[in-house]
């Protein structure tokens, strides 16, 4: 490991890490999932999400044990490359930066869709890389600038969700819900549940700001249970809701589900449906801005252990931020924009998470038999079980993605393993941990 690394800021309190939490998670709720019930009817849908959402609890409760013990901007990839040795970490910074730096993009798109629906001569795409500009620009700025906005944006989110809960419940009917509701049966579910996963997708990015965090073994723990608790209450409450609003066939692959929603309760030309368009952004936004100051630092730890190039660890002398990691980031987001498709994006985003998922539960086995001494400010709730589900469900995730999405997970897998022969034949896998 290299001993003398540039340090972040510490500037976040557990509000901010509340407001990160749910800020990378949010617009989960806005988009994307839907798609599961173009695979798996309403009620399979919900089944997956169920499954999930059992997933993410345990997970999260196991993972602040290693955030809290190893509060470091690497996450993930520090704590494989700890426990696992340089290879570990290989595996588990690779399929971090696959499920962030393709999350992204998704929703940039997502972003272009809205502002298209409110003013039809916005081009999507030229938008969502507009976003991307932009966004990158506001996160150079520095880390308490940096989430300051986020808590704005990801107060407003919650809100709205809120709002738009209250907007179509009086529209709930049980019958459309229940129409056809698991068309597949369990295959179906099987299928769903990468878009089950995209509700919650990303919420462990908090463990990236983890070094720009003030007293971490206090807020960390805070953030998290904070975080999940809103996240699926807020996930539930709008995927029930939106299902018995109407014939559900209709809304399985529009990327501006709510606005469309709350124009079938409301009537597309009220204004309150523009209206409620146009602050429906905040979501995306608060998703958008987090998960690009997330996967910098990630970028930026990679570089700084010397698993990227050494450029990529370079801090803005004024704003101390990680400018070059965020500038990389962006391109690569936008050629992903210009090549992909929404769904793809996020089954491909779901791959890296479920990967890393899988890694971090080994890591935080390893390490309890490892370093049985190390210091552990917050301990993973009735182990081993809570990991031990979290690893189990994690896997099978992993084999039904590889199932029902064998092209793009043969290219996931495949670069992976010309990582890791580059990384072999360069000598790095005999580095200490």
């Amino acid at each position: 490991m290299v001993t003398k690394q540039p340090g972040l800021k510490k500037a976040l309190s557990a509000v901010h890490l509340w407001a990160i939490a749910v800020g990378l998670v949010i617009s989960g709720e806005y988009f994307g999932w839907n798609y599961g019930w173009g695979v798996a009817g309403t009620m399979g849908m919900l089944i997956a999400t169920l499954a999930v959402t059992v997933l993410y609890i345990t997970f999260i409760f196991s993972f602040t044990e290693l955030t809290t013990s190893i509060p470091n901007a690497g996450g993930p990839f520090t704590y494989a490359h700890r426990a696992l040795g340089p290879l570990g970490g290989l595996i588990a910074g690779y399929a971090t930066l696959i499920e962030f730096l393709f999350a992204t993009p998704a929703i940039a798109y997502a972003l272009g869709s809205y502002i298209h629906f409110l003013v039809p001569s916005m081009n999507v795409m030229y938008t969502a890389i507009g976003c991307y500009v932009l966004f990158t620009a506001i996160n150079m700025l520095g880390i308490k600038e940096s989430a300051l906005f986020t808590l704005l944006v990801t107060l407003l989110a919650v809100i709205e969700l809120l709002v738009f809960m209250g907007i179509v419940a009086p529209h709930f009917q049980l019958k459309n819900f229940m129409h056809d509701s698991l068309p597949f049966g369990w295959k179906g579910v099987f299928a769903a549940l990468p878009f089950a996963i995209w509700l919650y997708l990303a919420i462990e990015g908090v463990s990236m700001v983890a070094e720009e965090t003030k007293d971490p073994k206090r807020t960390i723990p805070k953030g998290y249970v904070a975080g999940i608790s809103t996240l699926v209450l807020l996930a539930l409450g709008v995927m029930i809701l939106t299902g018995g609003l109407t014939d559900w066939k209709k809304l399985t692959t529009i990327d501006y589900l709510l606005p469309e929603a709350v124009g079938i309760a409301l009537g597309k030309e009220n204004q309150f449906t523009k209206l409620f368009a146009g602050i429906g952004l905040f979501g995306l936004i608060a998703s958008f801005h987090s998960i690009i100051l997330t996967y910098s630092r990630q970028l930026f730890s990679l570089a700084r252990e010397n698993y990227l190039p050494l450029a990529l660890a370079k801090l803005h002398p004024r704003f101390q931020t990680p400018h070059r990691a965020l500038i990389v980031g962006g391109i690569i987001g936008i050629i992903a924009i210009v090549s992909g498709k929404t769904n793809e994006l996020i089954i491909f985003s779901v791959l890296g998470a479920i990967v890393m998922y899988i890694t971090s539960m080994i890591s935080l086995f390893v390490l309890r038999k490892k370093e049985p001494a190390l210091e552990r400010p917050f301990k993973a709730p009735l182990y081993p079980y809570f990991p031990i589900i979290a690893l189990l469900l994690a896997a099978v995730c992993l084999l039904s993605i590889i199932y029902y999405n064998p092209f793009l997970s043969a290219l996931f897998f495949a670069i992976l393993l010309l990582l890791i022969i580059l990384f072999v034949i360069s000598g790095k896998h005999k580095k200490g941990n």
